[in-house]
């Protein structure tokens, strides 16, 4: 059986396109940069790179393909966007429409592919740090939800941002803070930490992606901003085709996490 955890990030990734590993990626490729997805048409392009920009903490920018490539020079050489990301979603003005396993029948030569920093990329730093992280224990992805704080709008792009939820000890939310001050380009330090309702979330068995977890007695959720915000935000913005990863399925990257700690 591979060792999904220590395989190298060409390795994993071609396991990917060819539909031999489907699931959420996280734990995978210990030490690697994991990214969020997101393609568009070269018109929605340079409003997207504002939105980025303005918020750096949901969706803290990695890299941007030329126009039509499929691939990174840096994060990815041998990569095919289309391909190598275990499950993606469509929308269409807005509408998902589909959730297919490579998007090859949907790209052209004036599609636009960013990579922004994930979450994933610090998890390899917690667990060393000896922080337990309850989603991998429990075997599932990450939940995420969608917050009442807005991002700062650019352009067409405009909404409010999505948070995934970690919960620990106060004592050991006070550690994941320390340790992710390091990480400003995949999602830094948390955004909130405590009681969910004072960021808009209702019911934490009920995330908008990903599924619950159980959280104990003597913890508290500890919320980080999160790549997904851009699904949320194309709702509201209706591009005519937005193409991004499906949660927790992100596109691993050659490039190690001890590269975007400061």
């Amino acid at each position: 059986m591979t060792d999904l955890q220590n395989i190298e990030p060409h390795a994993l990734r071609k396991l990917i396109r060819d539909k031999k590993v489907t699931g959420h990626t996280s734990g995978m490729a210990k030490g690697y940069i994991q990214a969020n997805v997101v393609i568009l048409p070269l018109d929605y392009a340079y409003d997207f790179l504002k939105f980025c920009f303005k918020n750096p903490k949901t969706c803290p920018l990695l890299d941007i393909s030329e126009v039509g490539e499929v691939n990174f020079s840096k994060y990815g050489k041998d990569a095919d966007i289309t391909t190598d990301v275990g499950a993606y979603r469509v929308y269409e003005n807005g509408e998902l429409i589909e959730t297919p396993t490579d998007v090859k029948h949907l790209f052209n030569d004036q599609m636009v592919s960013f990579l922004i920093g994930c979450s994933f990329t610090f998890e390899h730093a917690l667990l060393e740090a000896g922080i337990p992280l309850r989603h991998l224990e429990e075997g599932h992805n990450v939940p995420m939800y969608i917050t009442n704080i807005p991002a700062e709008p650019a352009g067409r792009f405009d909404g409010n941002i999505t948070v995934s939820m970690r919960p620990m000890t106060m004592k050991d939310a006070i550690r994941a803070t320390e340790i992710t001050t390091h990480f400003k380009n995949v999602h830094g330090t948390p955004i909130h930490i405590g009681n969910p309702a004072d960021i808009g979330i209702k019911d934490l068995e009920k995330p908008n992606f990903g599924e619950p977890v159980k959280i104990k007695e003597n913890e508290v959720p500890v919320f980080w901003g999160c790549g997904v915000t851009p699904q949320s935000v194309a709702l509201d913005a209706k591009p005519e085709l937005i193409i991004t990863h499906a949660p927790g399925h992100m596109f691993i990257t050659d490039v190690k996490d001890s590269e975007l700690s400061d």
